[in-house]
């Protein structure tokens, strides 16, 4: 083998080592790995208690709005029934405040003053009749002041009955009705906290989802704020993968990704919702073949609802970028 022979081989050979690690440097930029990761709603009630009813199944797909538990409630019944009745009686009293006194009240004063009428006219006629008798010389002076006193006591009798009929029919003074009207207020404020009380002992969801586990059987003690159930909604499960450093500074959210795994028939399509303002050296989960000295970024992306259901948490997903 002459030398012109042996360079053109050693060139050929350089040529293709640089051929492939061009494919390599094109595939590994082109492809990433990732995995599948969920963030989960831990539902519970502030409230411990027995679990009376368990309204879903681990596994089930539920709709918005759909009943979730339902936790022995007694305690709670009872202190929204006594709120209520305290209302009604302070109410009942701020009514009365309002109206003055009550029919049957008001017969009474009119009948002490009918009384206190009929013991002025004996009194004053009694008073006429002993002046004539004092004229006369039948009786002392002593016997007129006397008759005298009795006829001026019935009168302040007629008097302060009148006064106490007409306050009688007047509404309560104005501080009063003021302070009784605080008093109603205070025990509506005090209902809608037990009826509250009472309704956060039944649960129910305000998002559609999967039923990803139940964590208590009816008839087992909650306490409070312990979890119920994990439900999982399909807008809390995101794609996860890193990439250089190279890569992040051309990347931002809304960029769009396309992610494969194993088993899908065909690829999803999915949004850059979230990049890593840090580089990591060791990232937790990461399925590369490059060095872990090398700095990455996370990346996370989202899909549509529809294909986010079919991924479940710590699946690999095969991530190309556009």
């Amino acid at each position: 083998m002459n030398a012109a022979t042996f360079l053109d081989r050693k060139a050929l050979a350089f040529l293709l080592l640089a051929v492939f690690a061009a494919g390599c440097t094109r595939n590994e930029a082109a492809g990433y790995q990732g995995y599948v990761e969920a963030e989960f709603v831990r539902i519970a009630a502030p409230f411990a208690g027995t679990l009376e009813k368990l309204q879903v199944k681990r596994g089930e797909n539920i709709a918005a709005g759909a009943p979730l538990f339902v936790l022995e409630q007694a305690n709670e019944a009872a202190g929204r029934h006594e709120a209520e009745e305290r209302l009604r009686a302070e109410e009942a009293k701020l009514e009365n405040l309002k109206s003055g006194k009550r029919p049957a009240e008001l017969d009474v004063i009119k009948a002490q003053l009918a009384q206190a009428v009929v013991a002025e006219r004996l009194s004053a006629a009694e008073l006429k009749r002993d002046q004539k008798l004092l004229i006369d010389g039948f009786i002392s002076h002593e016997k007129l002041d006397t008759s005298v006193t009795n006829n001026r006591k019935d009168q302040a009798r007629i008097a302060e009955l009148t006064n106490q009929l007409k306050a009688a029919r007047l509404p309560g003074r104005v501080d009063e009705i003021r302070a009784q009207m605080a008093e109603v207020d205070a025990a509506r404020a005090q209902l809608e906290q037990q009826t509250w009380r009472l309704e956060q002992k039944t649960s129910s969801t305000s998002k559609a989802g999967l039923v990803f586990d139940t964590l208590y059987t009816e008839g087992e003690w909650v306490p409070a704020g312990s979890p119920v159930i994990s439900l999982l909604p399909p807008g809390n499960i995101k794609l996860r993968f890193f990439v250089p450093e190279t890569i992040v500074g051309g990347l931002a959210q809304g960029n769009s990704v396309e992610a494969r795994c194993d088993g899908c028939a065909t690829p999803m399509t999915g949004k850059i919702s979230y990049i890593s303002p840090q580089p990591e050296f060791t990232p937790p989960v990461i399925y590369s073949t490059e060095s872990r000295t090398k700095l990455v970024f996370l990346i996370e992306a989202k899909f549509d609802e529809k294909d986010a259901m079919r991924l479940h948490p710590g699946q690999p997903m095969d991530v190309r970028l556009p």
